[in-house]
């Protein structure tokens, strides 16, 4: 608390009217953030619209930029960020023209059957974190394929262990800590099954190749299989 105090009531220098509106927007998006955040802690109805409010609050936080500079430590991962590599919207239907055993017709085959919709940030790309939102929002169903992780809350939460592991996203530390809280208090049967989620995909996680430094799209044909050989992924059986 004390610095995000320190951070919002310093005084302000320079250009004062555009840095006390740039502070008040983000005080405001960490207020709706934080919001967010309560919300899914009473609410059971999968909401992801809370969930989106949460992701978008923290894109332009201190942790999300910590995140990111450990991130481009890896080369091939400093590579897509600096490219800002965007794939156009996924084509299930065309997806589902290539062999079965390949990562677009099983990706476009699970979403079609779930009854997904692909994910979209809803933020502007104009900063390293905002395009690191949005390409992990793009791709974050292709990583349930890889992983192996189902949609389920407990194989959610698994997945955003993994998340942690492969690049410290705050919105997965948050989901993690949202379950634990929200399991412990409302359904504490089932803390046993989600902490070895939570334990699963953060092994994992440390274990693989940066997954955030994909291009999918450039090899839909690709075998499942093979993608995970490639990055060292072993997948839930």
């Amino acid at each position: 608390m004390q610095s995000m105090n320190s951070e919002y009531l310093q005084p302000v220098k320079g250009n004062k009217s555009g840095q006390m509106w740039t502070s008040a927007k983000n005080f405001f998006r960490m207020l709706k953030a934080t919001k967010a955040f309560l919300t899914l802690l009473i609410d059971d109805s999968g909401n992801l619209g809370a969930v989106e409010k949460l992701s978008t609050g923290l894109v332009d936080t201190h942790a999300f930029e910590v995140a990111v500079e450990a991130m481009k430590l890896k080369p091939e991962v400093a590579e897509i960020i600096a490219e800002r590599y965007m794939a156009p919207p996924h084509d299930l239907e065309a997806l589902l023209q290539y062999p079965k055993d390949s990562l677009g017709y099983t990706y476009a085959s699970s979403m079609k059957q779930s009854g997904f919709q692909t994910l979209a940030a809803e933020v502007e790309i104009d900063s390293d974190t905002s395009y690191v939102e949005n390409r992990w929002q793009q791709t974050h169903d292709i990583w349930h394929i890889i992983t192996g992780f189902d949609t389920s809350e407990i194989g959610e939460i698994g997945l955003q262990a993994f998340y942690l592991a492969q690049f410290q996203l705050p919105l997965a530390s948050m989901l993690i800590a949202n379950a634990l809280i929200s399991i412990t208090l409302f359904q504490p049967e089932v803390l046993s099954p989600l902490l070895g989620a939570i334990a699963k995909g953060w092994q994992m996680g440390q274990t693989a190749k940066p997954l955030i430094a994909q291009k999918w799209e450039e090899a839909w044909e690709k075998p499942v299989k093979v993608w995970q050989l490639e990055l060292n992924v072993q997948p839930i059986s």
